[in-house]
């Protein structure tokens, strides 16, 4: 549920694929992200999910897999 969810906001983010995404896709290496991205990426998935990324969290997602397991954690 997470997976597809974020999959489905980065593609709409980024302009690409949601079967291009896996959970080892990389942020900032496969998408391009830059810090404005990133800041975006995580206000949509703290609406979404009704969860608060903090900073120190933020710098340890790097890729797709990270961020599912994060919002998951904060689901339970």
């Amino acid at each position: 549920m997470v997976l597809d969810k974020l999959k489905e906001i980065l593609s709409a983010q980024f302009g690409i694929d949601e079967d291009s995404i896996t959970e080892n896709t990389d942020i900032a290496g496969d998408l391009g992200a830059d810090s404005l991205d990133v800041v975006e990426m995580i206000m949509t998935l703290e609406d979404e999910f009704a969860v608060t990324i903090t900073d120190e969290a933020v710098a340890e997602l790097k890729t797709v897999g990270d961020v599912v397991r994060y919002i998951e954690g904060m689901l339970e």
